[in-house]
C-alpha cells in the first residue's frame, strides 16, 4: 500500500486532467478513516502535492473537491495530523484554500473547505494566517447565506439541498469553523464585530443538536470578552441556554453551562443562584467531571462523521450528523461531505 500511495502522490504532478482527477479521488478515499494511510501520505509530501494540484486545477471541481477532502483527512486523527496542519501553511496553501469560499458557491467544495479550515484552525500557528487570508468574513457570509436558504424551508418537512448538500450542514460546518477560529483573541473580536452574536443565539433554538452544539461552542468562546458576554445576554441567550443545560447531549449541556457562567459574572446573587439551581438539576449533578469542565470553561470538540468522498464512491449520502462523544482532545474526524457518483467520463 505504501508504494501505491507514493505513486498516487507522484501522479498529482501530472498535466493530464483525467490522471489528476483519478489520483486525487483515489487518495481521498484511501485516506478516509485510515490513520496509517494518512500518515504515509503526509510523510510522503502529499500535502504539498495536493496543494499544488489545487492551484493548478483552478475551477475544475472534479479535481478540487477530492483534493480538498484528502487534505481534510490528512489534517485530522492520525499521528502526523499536526505536521499536516503545519505543512498546509508552510506550502502557502491557506490563501488558496480560503479563496475557494468565494462566490459563486459550489456546495460540495464549500462543504469540504469549511471542514478543512476547521482542522487547520486547531493549530494555533494557523489562526493568524487564516485571518489574514480573509477566512472569517467569508465564513460569516457563508453562514448567513446557508441559514437564510435553510430558513426558507423551515416550516417544510423537505430539507434544503443545493448540489446535493443540505444547507443545515453548511450552517453547522461554518459555525464549527468559526468556533475554533474564535479561540484566538483577535479572531474572536473580528467575529463579534461582524454582528454574528444575534445569529448564534438564534441557532441555539435549532432542532438539530449538532447546530446547537457548535452555536453554544462559539458563544462560549465569544463570551470570554466582557462586551460580547453582555451582548449575548442582551440578545436573550439565557433562556435557551437554561433549557440546553438539560440536554442529553453532553457537549451541548457543557457549553451552555460555560456560557451561563461567563455571562453571569456581573449578575446579582439571585441570578447566580438560579443558574446554580438549574445546574444541580442537570447532568452535572451526576457527572462531576462535566461540572468541572463547565466551571473551568474548557473547550471541547466533537468528532464529525466520516464517509467516502464524492465521485469515487457508490455509498449513499450520510445524514451529516456530527456527534459529541467526548471532550476536547480529538481532532476533527475526516468526513464532512457527501458521496457523489461520477456518471460523466472526463
Amino acid at each position: 500500500m505504501e508504494g501505491l500511495l507514493q505513486v498516487l502522490v507522484g501522479l498529482l504532478s501530472s498535466d493530464d486532467l483525467n490522471m489528476l482527477t483519478c489520483s486525487t479521488g483515489i487518495l481521498s478515499n484511501l485516506t478516509c478513516n485510515n490513520a496509517h494511510n494518512k500518515t504515509q501520505v503526509t510523510q510522503g509530501n502529499g500535502v504539498e502535492a495536493l496543494i499544488h494540484a489545487i492551484l493548478r486545477a483552478g475551477e475544475k471541481e472534479d479535481v478540487v473537491e477530492p483534493a480538498v477532502c484528502a487534505l481534510r483527512h490528512l489534517t485530522s486523527r492520525h499521528q502526523q495530523a499536526e505536521m499536516a496542519q503545519h505543512a498546509v501553511r508552510q506550502h502557502y496553501g491557506i490563501p488558496a484554500i480560503v479563496k475557494l469560499l468565494n462566490q459563486p458557491y459550489y456546495w460540495p467544495v464549500i462543504k469540504a473547505v469549511v471542514g478543512l479550515i476547521r482542522n487547520l484552525a486547531l493549530c494555533p500557528e494557523n489562526q493568524a494566517p487564516l485571518r489574514d487570508a480573509g477566512a472569517i468574513p467569508r465564513l460569516v457570509n457563508l453562514l448567513l447565506k446557508a441559514h437564510q436558504d435553510a430558513q426558507k424551508h423551515g416550516s417544510s418537512t423537505q430539507q434544503t439541498y443545493q448540489d446535493g448538500v443540505r444547507m443545515e450542514e453548511i450552517v453547522e460546518g461554518s459555525t464549527g469553523a468559526l468556533h475554533i477560529l474564535a479561540r484566538d483573541p483577535i479572531n474572536r473580536a473580528e467575529i463579534a464585530n461582524l454582528q454574528t452574536i444575534p445569529l448564534f443565539v438564534q441557532l441555539l433554538y435549532s432542532p438539530v443538536d449538532n447546530v446547537k452544539r457548535v452555536a453554544a461552542g462559539v458563544l462560549c468562546e465569544l463570551a470570554l470578552d466582557k462586551q460580547s458576554a453582555e451582548l449575548i445576554d442582551s440578545e436573550g441567550a439565557s433562556a435557551p441556554l437554561m433549557d440546553l443545560l438539560h440536554s442529553n447531549n453532553e457537549g451541548i449541556a457543557t457549553y451552555a453551562a460555560a456560557v451561563l457562567f461567563r455571562i453571569s459574572e456581573d449578575k446579582n446573587s439571585d441570578y447566580k443562584k438560579r443558574v446554580s439551581v438549574e445546574l444541580t438539576h442537570s447532568l452535572f449533578k451526576l457527572d462531576p467531571q462535566a461540572w468541572e469542565l463547565a466551571h473551568n470553561s474548557l473547550p471541547m470538540d466533537g468528532p464529525y462523521s466520516e464517509e467516502m468522498d464524492p465521485n469515487f464512491a457508490s455509498y449513499e449520502a450520510y445524514p451529516g450528523d456530527m456527534h459529541m462523544d467526548r471532550m476536547e482532545g480529538v481532532m476533527m474526524p475526516d468526513e464532512f461531505n457527501i458521496p457523489y457518483e461520477r456518471t460523466d467520463p472526463y
